[in-house]
């Protein structure tokens, strides 16, 4: 059972987190777009180190307050701030959040604690200690943020194209059904690192611009595909160390990376 849950969040990951960096870079104008660029990994560390450590709720639920109120946060500030800002803010603020989580680390009252957190944080797909309700919570939230993807994808395109310019109000909630995506996978799974960025820029290298839901789909293929094998490798191969999801992926995405940097200077 543990198994299959697993691996439907390797589909879900798969899916949601380079939907989620294509919206962004759309919604940016900007390549450089990446579902975490605005603290909201930093943000879902530090719920899940805080409900690690103290035990106060759930390390999904943690991690989704947390993200949460970050979003919230650059909300008030999209309303306010040119996108060329929001960046610089999101940087910014990432970095101050994770300043807290590892306060909230280094801190923990034990060794064991720390290792939970560390393994989570390194992302995994064990998906232990998740509730009925965890995994309810989170699959709503995919499915919300899924729909608002679809829903917004021809505003989406003609934003990205030039063709209309999003009010701040909707860049917001653009943003926080973005966020909605990305939680459903990261307060289970961890923060998974290149997928939200890397996978997005490579279908962008082969099929530059154009409607956004063609870009959902290449992005959605290639990030499952990659998962699956970064799980099949970390499951199956047993090399006598424990590897991390998110480092095994970004070693055997190294093809991919060259692939775009090449293919972007030609």
């Amino acid at each position: 059972m543990a198994s299959l849950l697993g691996l439907l969040y390797v589909f879900l990951s798969g899916i949601a987190l380079p939907i989620g960096g294509v919206q962004m870079q759309y919604l940016w104008r900007n390549q450089l777009g990446d579902v975490y660029s605005l603290g909201l990994g930093s943000a879902a560390c530090l719920g899940a180190a805080v409900a690690t450590m103290t035990s106060w709720c759930s390390l999904t639920i943690g991690s989704f307050i947390c993200t949460l109120l970050a979003t919230l946060i650059c909300f008030l500030v999209a309303l306010r701030v040119d996108t060329r800002r929001l960046i610089t803010f999101g940087i910014l603020f990432g970095t101050f959040i994770g300043s807290l989580g590892t306060i909230v680390v280094t801190n923990a009252p034990t060794g064991e604690l720390m290792k939970k957190y560390y393994l989570w944080g390194a992302a995994n797909f064990n998906i232990e200690g998740a509730s009925v309700f965890d995994i309810s919570f989170s699959l709503c939230l995919f499915v919300m943020g899924l729909f608002a993807s679809f829903y917004l994808s021809k505003d989406l395109t003609r934003h990205y194209e030039g063709e209309i310019e999003f009010s701040p109000m909707k860049k917001a909630l653009t943003l926080l059904m973005i966020m909605c995506l990305v939680s459903s996978c990261v307060s289970l799974c961890g923060p998974i690192g290149f997928i939200s960025l890397g996978v997005p820029n490579l279908s962008q290298v082969l099929h530059p611009g154009g409607d956004i839901r063609r870009h959902y789909l290449l992005s959605s293929l290639m990030g499952v595909g990659l998962l699956l094998l970064t799980y099949c490798v970390v499951n199956y191969v047993n090399f006598g160390i424990y590897l991390p999801v998110s480092a095994t992926m970004a070693i055997l995405a190294l093809p991919l990376m060259a692939l775009l940097f090449i293919k972007g200077k030609s």
